[in-house]
């Protein structure tokens, strides 16, 4: 993720010692470096960073407060997607039981069927679009880091230079990528950081 995510939104790793009280013991558990990756939920998708992993269960680093729901599914940079049940959360952190066994290195090595990628946030929520002094009322699908998808934009030019407008979101410059029938692809002029990201999606998503 490079520069992309401030060193400020990551303490030091936790060693197994810190997380004696929790569950997911039965399996060794190997500190990992930064992994982000998002948790779906029945009340929508979350930003977290996967913090130390084993074959039973993980710890990650959350932004803001996760539903109170047990099962959820976490997927990771590289699309690989896993059953888990939330054990315990405290404040920054949560602690995850994966339904079944897997394979931690895919985690650790980030391997997996797809190549690695930004994690990509599905929402619906309303937003606005400005350039060369007209407004246009647009729905976000999706967004990331780097840039957004939207519903509604089927007037504007490929490179051509807008604003996306959204509450709880800071005005963004972005660049036209693509266009395609109601939908048009935006690239950040300048790219969120993760935590930053993260707040601003949980805004868009439905209360807890």
């Amino acid at each position: 993720m490079g520069n992309l995510l401030q060193s400020g939104d990551f303490d030091t790793l936790r060693t197994s010692s810190d997380v004696s009280a929790a569950e997911l013991r039965n399996a060794p558990r190997f500190t990992i470096l930064i992994r982000a990756a998002k948790l779906i939920a029945g009340q929508g998708e979350f930003l977290c960073v996967i913090r130390d992993a084993s074959d039973t269960g993980f710890s990650a680093r959350i932004f803001h407060p996760l539903p109170k729901q047990a099962d959820m599914i976490v997927e990771l940079q590289n699309g690989e997607r896993y059953a888990a049940e939330m054990v315990w959360q405290n404040e920054d952190r949560a602690g995850f039981r994966f339904a079944r066994s897997i394979d931690v290195k895919t985690i650790i090595e980030s391997s997996g069927r797809f190549a690695k990628r930004p994690v990509r946030l599905n929402v619906s929520f309303p937003a606005q679009i400005e350039a060369n002094g007209r407004a246009e009322q647009v729905t976000i699908l999706n967004i990331s880091q780097q840039g957004a998808q939207v519903t509604g934009a089927t007037s504007y030019a490929i490179d051509e230079q807008v604003k996306l407008c959204a509450a709880g979101m800071r005005d963004t410059q972005a660049k036209v990528r693509w266009r395609r029938g109601g939908a048009c692809g935006l690239v950040f002029e300048e790219t969120f950081q993760f935590g930053e990201l993260a707040r601003i999606v949980r805004s868009f998503q439905a209360e807890c």
